[in-house]
């Protein structure tokens, strides 16, 4: 069963009923929202649509919830403003700021824009398609010099590279998307700019305690997140190498490292990990990857993360089924091979740590068909899968909804609700009778059967299982 999973962006084309069925069909695991780009009546849409997908699938869709996140943007602009390599340009907080210049001047919406960026300092405009170089800095504006011209429209991004940017974490429209996202049962919020392990915290706040089960992805997008990765990945939930702004506020011949770097940190860390932007991005108008975008893929199943996100591809391009389709075959065909299998996480919770890394061992030595983790709020099938068994699958068992939608993100964990018996033989027996009818697993074969204190009466253990339909008096070997 294919270990990474597929996170797929809704947008304009694909939130259908026939794509997203088709999406599924063809191997997403978890579906995104970006707010940047979605109302909320679009995104209710996506949600109903996802809501009728899990009541006839058997593995359910989470939501992921991706902010828009503090932004810095160019202001309206009358016409198209038109920079030449070579040409001066103003740049302001202030509409006035070059007034009394012949040069062109262009308005962004950060107040505190003149203080902040100095002579020397790069900006980066329309996602690093066109970049000045400050000369000089004036009362009330900057003046540059363009490096790499362009047509310059209305409202389009910036980007401050190694500047100390003090912008609020969370906006306001961010916590309007907040509320509308826990309230239509999302699993997830991917956080923008996440630059410290305080910003998760107060995202954590505006979540509340009444949507606990709502998990924090941190974005890593500048210098200052690569820099605080340790604390962010231990603070958050997961964590998302958003390659996007991060190749334009970093250096991009070093984008690689700095991957390899967060991902492995992650891991360390034992959270979940994503990679997103540009994985095919050719197939937002051709029908097949580049083969530079399928070693892409291939590197990052590689590096052992637990998801591949399409962005995109998926929420604009015009294939968005086949590119779910192209990563799962990649996926499928790189999961056959050694990994890199990166230091794994040691859990605080030494008890529960050495639980897990003994079931792995004992299913890899008795070549089993998978592991059954019988836990309520999913933190023991987290520890399974930070130990990263190599060929079993994860199969969990929970009896909160909540909890079998979140566990879709796992790396190799496959997440089913059932309610739990005050017998715990009889809820090995429901585990092991849904796993016989719903996966079609052969009789007889053996599994590891792992429970926290929750699931089975109050005991932790480890037992080895045949699969075979349940009968009373069935024993554990």
């Amino acid at each position: 069963m294919r270990r990474t999973k597929i996170i797929c962006t809704v947008g304009p084309a694909s939130n259908s009923w026939e794509t997203i069925k088709g999406m599924y069909e063809a191997g997403m695991n978890v579906l995104r929202i970006n707010m940047s780009h979605s109302g909320h009546e679009d995104a209710e849409r996506a949600i109903r649509w996802v809501g009728t997908l899990n009541r006839n699938s058997p593995y359910t869709v989470p939501i992921l919830l991706d902010t828009s996140g503090p932004e810095i943007r160019t202001g309206q602009l009358e016409m198209p403003m038109k920079l030449r390599r070579g040409d001066d340009a103003w740049i302001s907080s202030s509409a006035n700021g070059a007034a009394e210049t012949a040069s062109p001047c262009i308005e962004v919406n950060y107040p505190d824009f003149n203080d902040h960026v100095m002579v020397g300092d790069t900006i980066r405009l329309d996602n690093g398609l066109i970049n000045l170089r400050v000369e000089s800095c004036e009362q009330d504006a900057l003046m540059c010099r363009v490096v790499d011209g362009g047509v310059l429209e209305s409202h389009k991004h910036v980007n401050l590279p190694g500047v100390h940017v003090k912008l609020p974490s969370i906006t306001s429209k961010d916590v309007d998307d907040i509320r509308f996202g826990v309230e239509n049962a999302i699993s997830y919020v991917a956080q923008s700019f996440v630059r410290t392990a305080d910003d998760i915290r107060e995202m954590r706040e505006v979540i509340g305690e009444r949507h606990r089960w709502v998990k924090i992805i941190a974005k890593i997008e500048n210098q200052e997140g690569v820099d605080n990765i340790e604390e962010i990945a231990n603070e958050a939930h997961g964590v998302m190498v958003a390659r996007g702004d991060l190749g334009i506020e970093t250096d991009m011949a070093e984008l690689p490292f700095l991957q390899r770097t967060i991902v492995e940190k992650t891991i360390r860390a034992g959270r979940r990990c994503i990679v997103a932007t540009h994985m095919l991005e050719s197939m937002v108008e051709h029908p097949i990857p580049t083969r530079a975008e399928v070693h892409d893929v291939a590197n990052a199943v590689e590096q052992e993360v637990d998801a591949i996100l399409l962005s995109a591809e998926t929420s604009i391009g015009a294939y968005p089924v086949r590119a779910v389709e192209y990563v799962r075959r990649v996926a499928e065909a790189q999961e056959q091979l050694p990994g890199l299998r990166f230091a794994r996480s040691q859990s605080s919770d030494s008890h529960r740590q050495q639980l897990a890394w003994s079931a792995v061992e004992l299913a890899e030595r008795i070549s089993a068909t998978g592991i059954i983790v019988i836990t309520r709020s999913g933190w023991t099938a987290d520890i399974l899968t930070n130990c990263a068994p190599p060929t079993v699958p994860i199969f969990a068992f929970s009896n909160e909804s909540h909890t079998r939608r979140r566990l879709a993100l796992n790396r190799g964990v496959y997440a089913y609700r059932i309610d739990f018996s005050s017998n715990p033989e009889k809820t090995i027996q429901r585990c092991i009778k849904s796993l016989l009818r719903r996966e079609k697993l052969p009789e007889g074969s053996p599994m590891v059967v792992v429970s926290d204190a929750v699931g089975l009466g109050g005991k932790a253990s480890i037992q080895i299982r045949q699969l075979q339909m349940p009968v009373p008096s069935q024993n554990a070997l």
